[in-house]
């Protein structure tokens, strides 16, 4: 017999990727411009340059160089020149064995959750968040317990945390700049959670580790600065991923950061390698682990995703729909205009207009637009989401 769970979990996509297929089969069917696809976080404005020259560089060096393997954890040059790079940005000391590279984010998350995890640990996490923290969770044999979402400010509500951390807390997971909410935890936040961990790690006599799932890390607004959270708390994993800060999300790059002042660190990371192997998440794309060496300094022009979030924002708050003003990521997390996001959802495809419900995220009643989009598809969209407000605010929601 096959793996029950692993059944469930291949035949039935996720709500994203359903929605984003059902939009590439409807642009064929009314054309592309009169689909309105704010489904899927893809960027879209081009990667940097630097990248592309990258590569066609790379691309002259001997192939056995290029596309044969590398060390498991990644080629050690890389790793130190990242190292390098994240020592001139954040002030730390890594070094090249701080750091195991990744198949992209997803992996990283995976892989410390799989290198922590015990029988019986939990992991915790705040609504709403990415719906694959559940499955990675789940699948490494541990519980995931969510702190429901404060939905004035999507900011951590503390009190619940504190009731649901227990000696079974292996680790908590953040993610900020946040998916799908588009809020950045507070320097005051980030302590106030330190703080709250290390008390509770010291009255329970155990590690509670904080994994920081970090891609959209430079993509921020308005002059604010991400905290690097483990300045403020020494048992952090940081998960970091170049799918969105230099725009290659297909190339699935990205790593894991064990600090040495991390609580047994060296074992964590020999449990991150070990995890590595496990998985079958071993030698990260050789190609692009040299082209992000080369561009480890380098990000992204994000001032198209400013402009779109300004006209998608105050376009929607002008026509009365409801939300927190993101100040990262690409995403509106929007009230839906029916307590049933999934319903709201089916209703706005009716007018081509693709939005995720809140729901896998775990905050119903909410939608997620993606704005990483062009700003045309933004302006086109405009009158369909006033169109579907007035058919909700008359009542002839039912009759469409």
């Amino acid at each position: 017999m096959i793996n029950e769970q692993m059944y469930e979990y291949g035949s039935k996509s996720s709500v994203i990727r359903e929605l984003f297929a059902y939009g590439l089969e409807r642009k064929k069917i009314v054309g592309e411009d009169k689909v309105y696809d704010f489904s899927i976080g893809n960027p879209s404005i081009p990667a940097p340059g630097e990248v592309k020259q990258a590569i066609l560089e790379l691309l002259e060096e001997p192939a056995e160089a290029l596309h044969g393997y590398s060390p498991a954890a990644g080629d050690p040059n890389v790793r130190e020149t990242l190292a390098d790079s994240v020592n001139r940005r954040f002030g730390t000391h890594y070094r090249a064995d701080n750091f195991y590279m990744t198949v992209g984010a997803a992996a990283s998350l995976s892989i410390s959750i799989k290198a922590l995890t015990n029988p019986g640990d939990e992991f915790i996490t705040f609504a709403p968040f990415f719906p694959e923290y559940e499955v990675w969770v789940t699948t490494a044999g541990a519980r995931l317990l969510v702190t429901p979402a404060d939905t004035k400010e999507f900011q951590i509500d503390f009190p619940v945390l504190e009731q649901l951390i227990s000696p079974r807390t292996k680790g908590v997971i953040i993610n900020s700049p946040n998916n799908p909410s588009g809020v950045v935890y507070s320097e005051k936040t980030i302590r106030r959670l330190a703080q709250l961990l290390e008390r509770k790690a010291k009255e329970y006599g155990t590690s509670i580790y904080l994994l920081s799932d970090e891609p959209y890390r430079e993509i921020v607004y308005d002059g604010l600065t991400v905290p690097f959270v483990p300045d403020y708390y020494q048992n952090t994993l940081v998960c970091y991923s170049y799918s969105k800060s230099l725009s290659m999300p297909g190339e699935r790059i990205g790593y894991v950061i064990v600090p040495d002042e991390a609580d047994d660190s060296r074992r964590v990371m020999a449990a991150v390698a070990g995890a590595g192997r496990a998985l079958g998440y071993v030698c990260a794309p050789v190609l692009f682990q040299k082209v992000i060496a080369r561009c480890a300094d380098v990000s992204g022009d994000i001032s198209a995703y400013r402009r779109n979030r300004d006209l998608l924002y105050n376009g929607l708050t002008g026509l009365g729909y409801e939300c927190v003003r993101p100040q990262g990521a690409f995403y509106l997390f929007v009230k839906a205009l029916e307590p049933d996001a999934k319903a709201f959802s089916e209703h706005a495809k009716k007018h081509d207009v693709l939005v995720v419900p809140g729901d896998s995220f775990g905050c119903e009643g909410y939608v997620r637009i993606s704005y990483c989009v062009s700003e045309r598809t933004i302006r086109d969209a405009l009158p369909a989401f006033a169109e579907i407000m007035e058919e909700y605010r008359s009542g002839r929601k039912e009759n469409v």
